[in-house]
């Protein structure tokens, strides 16, 4: 039955539509509807009959987590400002990383090319013309080593942006910790190892999803008995909006992946709460200001939710806890100068939702690799942000916003609606297997692009405010001589290797490795045995693929 006090109210928004010239949608003559990134339209002006109903005192560091994960937030600690970086070899990206560090970052980010992401060493003829491209080239425990000289792994939180060879690359990390002098149980960081969400936002998967899920699993395992201070999984949906999805869809697959990861940890043995709290997200960050500030809002009220239904006590492990990167895809090669308005945006909408790490892109990110100058300009957007503006005055300054909290509840709505959904399929696994998640993706890239290309959403200086002659920003252009001697050099940095280390030992160990898989147990443990033998990134991945086989796309698991 509803309020007679909420049907008047009601009544005379109507009319004071009427009177401003709106109908009663809210929608102004020749304005047409404001829409948010799902299509959805929305009245101009939103009041508290927007808002759900929430009996009792909603406060930051409780469940739900509505506004924020710790009580005090930014005013205890600021984010973590980690800049994402990997050039070519270990001992340039080092380089970078120290040039970062001198400059005010706080944790570091490890971007790995694409032959590292695919389990191909840098002599494998699938590898050959990729080497250095995207990231750093790393194939060995050697150049793990290489890539943190002089940088104390005990006191430096470290991010590895890797999926299929997560547990080869954290082992790499555990060795080189060890040859550092450094407890490994020390070690504070994340691996992504979100390999799901690869098999429909990015394709850098080598062995089919169930496998795949399994040996993201064996990994969580491994470092909920081992390194306490680790996150072992870093489920992104920030590849997932990147490819096309809209909001809803980004923060519902995404959490669909974290359900899927959850229960695949619990058939391992081990209890939700012994591990769920090292659990962290990563979400992109988009210009749609207010609405992306709700998403993040509503991302940890729907977890909440969703990890309430799975049976977690602690409210450690109903947390979710998240990493925010400003959008590769919104930046624009044409007035690149335009990115560090975006950019700052999308790091100041990152803020109001409460992220807890923060990477902004550089300027030219859509031209080239970021340059020094451009790579310092984005890590001081953070700092302006976090030291000038005062926003980290109050938690959740935004809370209370009529337009803020109907977007929260729809977007949360929405997400556990969609994870729903996904459940009804038998899960994340069968639902990618089916392509519901890739064709839900597609059609809602297909929908945003036709809006860009009607000139229904416009992008400053692509289609509309162009200039005839479009100034350059001085960044770097890729050399292919370079990058081919760069390639050069790393295979023979390789074979070098290979020619240093005990052969019989190597095969060993990668014999146990296989026989782990097959068991379908400590794999990740068979992994650490094999990297301490000198075993190479392909060659152990090469052991698994020997069980597991490859994943062709549209083959099915």
């Amino acid at each position: 039955m509803s309020d007679p006090r909420d049907d008047a109210e009601r009544r005379r928004l109507r009319d004071w539509f009427r009177r401003v010239g709106a109908d009663e949608r809210g929608v102004l003559p020749g304005d047409g509807p404001h829409r948010l990134s799902t299509g959805e339209e929305w009245p101009f002006l939103l009041t508290a009959l927007d808002v759900a109903d929430r009996p009792g005192l909603d406060l930051p560091g409780e469940p739900p987590y509505r506004r924020g994960v710790y009580p005090t937030m930014y005013r205890g600690r600021v984010w973590t400002m980690r800049q994402y970086a990997g050039f070519g070899t270990a001992e340039e990206t080092n380089r970078r990383f120290r040039y970062l560090l001198d400059h005010g970052q706080t944790g570091l980010s490890v971007a790995f090319d694409l032959p590292t992401q695919m389990g191909l060493d840098p002599d494998h003829p699938l590898a050959r013309g990729e080497v250095g491209r995207v990231g750093v080239s790393v194939a060995t425990v050697d150049d793990v080593a290489r890539l943190f000289e002089g940088i104390p792994l005990d006191r430096v939180s470290v991010s590895m942006t890797i999926n299929a060879t997560a547990p080869i690359l954290l082992a790499m990390l555990w060795v080189a910790a060890e040859e550092q002098g450094v407890d490994p149980a020390r070690l504070s960081g994340t691996t992504q190892n979100d390999i799901l969400k690869e098999y429909v936002a990015r394709g850098t998967y080598i062995y089919p999803p169930g496998p795949s899920l399994a040996l993201a699993a064996d990994l969580i395992a491994f470092c909920a008995r081992r390194l306490p201070r680790w996150n072992p999984i870093s489920i992104s949906g920030y590849h997932i909006r990147e490819a096309g999805s809209d909001a809803v869809q980004e923060v519902g697959f995404t959490l669909g992946n974290g359900l899927a990861y959850v229960r695949a940890a619990h058939g391992l043995g081990l209890d939700v709460d012994a591990f769920a709290p090292r659990l962290s997200f990563f979400f992109g960050c988009h210009s749609h200001f207010l609405e992306e500030v709700a998403k993040f809002r509503a991302a940890r009220v729907a977890w909440a939710t969703l990890m309430d239904r799975v049976g977690a006590r602690d409210p450690r492990s109903r947390a979710l806890r998240f990493h925010t990167q400003t959008s590769g895809c919104t930046l624009t090669a044409q007035q690149p100068w335009n990115n560090v308005v975006r950019v700052a945006l999308q790091a100041l909408a990152a803020v109001f939702g409460g992220t807890q790490s923060l990477h902004t892109n550089a300027l030219d990110e859509a031209l080239s690799l970021p340059t020094e100058e451009t790579a310092r300009l984005a890590l001081r957007t953070q700092q302006v942000i976090a030291f000038e503006s005062h926003v980290t005055d109050f938690v959740d300054p935004l809370g209370g916003s009529h337009v803020v909290e109907a977007l929260t509840d729809r977007i949360a709505a929405g997400a556990i609606g969609l994870v729903e959904r996904v459940e009804a399929m038998g899960g994340m696994v069968a639902a990618i297997e089916s392509g519901f998640v890739s064709r839900a993706i597609e059609e809602s890239a297909y929908r945003q692009q036709k809006a860009l290309e009607a000139g229904e959403a416009r992008v400053v200086g692509v289609n509309c405010l162009r200039e005839d002659r479009e100034g350059g920003t001085g960044a770097a252009r890729s050399d292919t001589d370079a990058l081919r001697s760069l390639e050069e050099a790393r295979q023979r940095q390789f074979r070098d290797l290979q020619g240093r280390r005990d052969p019989a030992a190597a095969a060993r160990s990668l014999d146990e490795v296989r026989d782990a898989a097959l068991a379908g147990r400590e794999v990740t443990l068979a992994i650490l045995g094999a990297v301490r033998a000198r075993a190479t990134l392909g060659e152990v991945s090469q052991a698994l693929a020997d069980v597991f086989g490859r994943h062709r796309a549209g083959a099915g698991a």
